[in-house]
């Protein structure tokens, strides 16, 4: 019964999806990411990944020789961040914690990337008034809500609109947690400019209002993600830096297809990553978010564009492209996509509740249900109790 019903697996083993492809200076033998999944196990205080849990939930999802694995996101400073229970990247304790994953995920010969995470205006106002820091984004008082402008005003913390002194001390943080991570032993980084977070809250004119160099025209609102790629393509080689973008996406109240421009804002800073590339610093890879999934929170399904499509990426981009978006219930769709040699999958909540993903792509099998409730909790539940098939046909599953 805990496997998904009225699902029909295909196996991919005979498609391009098991094919070794080339991301940054490791080489992957299938086409199968594990992308970025918050989980809130880390400790606080501190944001220290969780000692008991965390290296054994990366150790079970990189069992499969030459799997890339992309972290929960990890903030590269406490300014960055703003949730107690999410990782950070900026102490010893953290990079110890840190260290031994890695070094677990290499053990298993696979990949892991962490993804550099700033929240911005996502963030939570009255903790950052707590821990004296403040409440940042593209532009003053900007808010997302209501709520969220009561509650930064009941803290005493309005939003801020980042001063250039600021962003360049942002762009030193990026850099400072790249080095860090590259350090104890990590393959590269991601960086998040999607979902609605700090640098996705510069490129979307609903967050940014800004007359200065950062904000207005389509050129102004790149300015600070590409400020950030080219500090940590020079701090660490543009090998080992990847990016994310989500163009159709909605999540933090970002605009999504309701802006007719923002495309052609993305075609702008993808084009602009393809011109460095040309000049020989071509990113390791960019990582989009499908336009059928808008918001993240939403059940499969929910919230699908269906007048809008990523092929745009690949006109301009000419490298590799991590595709996210409900592909695990959609087998039909990735043996499609994957038949473009550059086209990787990453598969999120599948890759919560089925450690083997991977060998079940493969051969077609059943997918376990994931338990929506315990992403977020501060339990191994819902985290490392996930059974592999074998381990799940062991104990009765799929028996009628």
């Amino acid at each position: 019964m805990p496997f998904v019903q009225d699902f029909k697996p295909i196996a991919l083993k005979d498609t391009n999806m098991f094919k070794p492809i080339k991301i940054g200076n490791t080489e992957l033998k299938h086409r199968a990411v594990l992308p970025p999944l918050t989980r809130m196990r880390a400790h606080h205080p501190g944001n220290v990944p969780n000692k008991d849990w965390a290296v054994e939930y990366y150790n079970q999802r990189s069992k499969r020789e030459g799997t890339m694995l992309i972290t929960e996101g990890v903030f590269p400073s406490a300014q960055s961040g703003g949730y107690d229970n999410a990782p950070g990247v900026w102490s010893e304790e953290q990079l110890a914690e840190w260290k031994k994953i890695f070094a677990k995920v290499h053990e298993n010969k696979s990949f892991i990337w962490p993804q550099l995470w700033v929240l911005g205006r996502q963030s939570y106002a009255d903790t950052l008034a707590r821990d004296g820091l403040r409440y940042d984004s593209a532009s003053d008082d900007v808010y997302m809500s209501a709520e969220q402008e009561a509650l930064a005003k009941k803290s005493n913390n309005p939003q801020h609109g980042l001063t250039k002194d600021e962003i360049k001390q942002y762009i030193k943080e990026y850099v400072q947690a790249a080095k860090n991570v590259i350090g104890v032993g990590a393959d590269g980084v991601e960086i998040h400019s999607a979902n609605g977070y700090l640098l996705n809250q510069f490129l979307d004119p609903i967050s940014n209002k800004r007359t200065d160099e950062y904000g207005g025209s389509i050129e102004n609102r790149a300015r600070f993600v590409l400020e950030v790629v080219d500090a940590i393509v020079e701090a660490v080689g543009h090998e080992k830096v990847g990016i994310r973008f989500s163009p159709y996406g909605k999540f933090g109240t970002m605009s999504g297809a309701a802006e007719p421009t923002l495309l052609a804002q993305y075609a702008y800073v993808i084009g602009e990553l393809e011109k460095r590339a040309r000049e020989g610093k071509r990113l390791a890879y960019i990582h989009i978010v499908e336009p059928r999934v808008t918001d993240p929170f939403l059940t499969e399904g929910e919230g699908v564009y269906l007048d809008g499509t990523n092929d745009f990426v690949y006109s301009i981009w000419k490298g590799p492209i991590i595709r996210a978006g409900n592909f695990a219930l959609h087998p039909e769709d990735v043996e499609e996509m994957v038949k473009d040699d550059r086209t990787l999958i990453a598969y999120g909540r599948f890759f919560i509740a089925n450690p083997d993903i991977v060998d079940r792509i493969e051969k077609g099998l059943p997918l376990n249900k994931y338990d929506r409730d315990t992403f977020y909790a501060m339990s191994d539940k819902g985290y490392l109790d996930y059974p592999t098939y074998d381990e799940a046909i062991k104990m009765g599953w799929g028996k009628n």
